[in-house]
């Protein structure tokens, strides 16, 4: 933790130092060769972000349960629709946390067969059981950068009842037992924040955090093997010459597959498929589109909403804000 903060200190001090208040954004070409592709989709210097494309942010409510003081992830629930999960960054058990679209409490789970090393973020997505949706949890903070490699864990979503409410830290929920899903990067360590996972055909990605450079993003194809470590495929970066730089610390891909949400401490992005019948990864070579989420302390997560027309996000602390963007 004390390493997180001196990187988050870096990143503020650069926004005090920052004499322009311009977002340049910009999207490379494939990155799977090294060295990466001169070639980028770059947007204009000093153009204005595309902010008619979301409506301004708005507060739903606070995370209520006093347990969530460092929300670090956030996924809208598909077997209770209208619910969501959060968990806490490091220092928590392996816990998950259900609360409503005010940000009221509506349970706890203790994750069974998992341990919280550092758990950056949480998704949605199918898995070995066509009519089941699993939970993925992403064990994937490095804040040393010498992890050899990271873990996935993925369980079948509870569903959330009336009376699950009443459940505390410690007294919680089980879930079923976690299949524990191991990835290797190709190129050494990395740390990272964004765990997204494609809700059709179960690709894992996972979007790094570079202070100062760019993200990467790692891609593990389903169906992912739980009997040994997974090498991802890198399949593209992202560059972000903004306030926070490479600092992404969540995302999530829209529940019909055609977006991406990642944020960074200050701000949200969007990407977006350029038309139907596109290949996934071709996502990574699109422009960025700029989203406002507000004020949040430190925002390390962004997830859709179920019906895709709205993302919400979190910050850490206790009793962190909820807020919404809806898409107009």
């Amino acid at each position: 933790m004390t390493r997180r903060i001196t990187v988050k200190s870096i990143a503020f001090a650069c926004v005090l130092s920052c004499v322009s208040a311009c977002e340049q954004v910009s999207v490379s070409q494939d990155a799977r060769a090294v060295p990466r592709d001169p070639q980028k989709t770059v947007a204009s210097e000093g153009a204005a972000p595309r902010a008619d494309v979301y409506g301004p942010p708005a507060t739903l409510g606070v995370l209520s349960h006093k347990e969530v003081s460092e929300s670090s992830g956030i996924v809208s629930s598909r077997t209770t629709p209208g619910l969501y999960w959060t968990h806490n960054d490091s220092g928590d058990g392996p816990f998950l946390y259900a609360f409503d679209s005010q940000g009221a409490h509506k349970g706890v789970w203790r994750v069974i067969g998992a341990t919280a090393r550092d758990w950056e973020g949480v998704a949605v997505g199918p898995g070995p059981e066509r009519s089941t949706n699993y939970l993925y949890i992403g064990d994937i903070g490095d804040n040393r950068v010498a992890r050899s490699e990271v873990r996935v864990y993925r369980v079948p979503e509870p569903v959330i009842t009336p009376v699950d409410a009443s459940s505390t830290k410690a007294n919680p929920i089980s879930t079923k037992e976690v299949e524990i899903i191991r990835l290797r990067y190709p190129d050494g360590s990395h740390d990272a924040e964004a765990l997204l996972v494609h809700p059709i055909n179960g690709n894992i990605y996972i979007v790094t955090k570079i202070p100062f450079g760019n993200p990467i993003i790692y891609q593990a194809q389903a169906p992912l093997n739980t009997a040994e470590a997974t090498t991802m495929v890198r399949v593209g970066d992202i560059s972000l010459s903004g306030f926070f730089g490479g600092l992404i610390t969540g995302g999530d891909i829209s529940p019909d597959g055609s977006r991406v949400a990642l944020c960074d401490y200050g701000q949200a992005y969007e990407l977006v498929l350029p038309h139907a019948g596109s290949s996934f990864n071709d996502i990574w070579k699109q422009p960025l589109t700029t989203i406002d989420l507000g004020e949040r302390k430190q925002g390390e997560a962004i997830g859709y909403r179920l019906d895709g027309r709205a993302l919400l996000a979190t910050s850490e602390g206790k009793r962190s804000p909820l807020i919404q963007v809806v898409r107009r």
